[in-house]
């Protein structure tokens, strides 16, 4: 690794280089979320833990720049890191589990006028 010396640069430098160090740890990080949520495939059944909650279960509907947004089997929706969800295994193994072109069901829209 390079070393750097720092001490000769002013302040107008530092700030610079500040910038430059923080822009490239976020393309970083969202390289890293790409990353992970190229293992997860659209209509795919997952599963994670929200703190202080029950797991939920649910499939993924989109890709977001640093999540993904799944549709839970209760009808919520959520957008979770990749790093938080865990592919659903089927329970019988010998059957292939159905992701992509699964259906799901989702409720339709409440009407927001009341009197109809």
């Amino acid at each position: 690794m390079a070393r750097f010396e720092i001490d000769g640069l002013t302040e107008e430098e530092l700030i610079e280089l500040n910038q430059k160090i923080v822009a490239r740890l976020r393309f970083l990080r969202e390289m890293n979320s790409h990353v992970q949520m190229l293992d997860f495939r659209i209509g795919e059944r997952v599963r994670f833990k929200p703190d202080g909650r029950p797991e939920v279960f649910g499939f993924i509907t989109r890709y977001n720049r640093k999540s993904v947004s799944l549709i839970a089997d209760n009808g919520g929706h959520w957008r979770v890191h990749p790093s938080f969800l865990t592919k659903v295994v089927p329970e019988d193994q010998s059957q292939p589990a159905r992701t992509e072109g699964s259906v799901v069901a989702f409720r339709p829209p409440e009407s927001k006028r009341s009197g109809r």
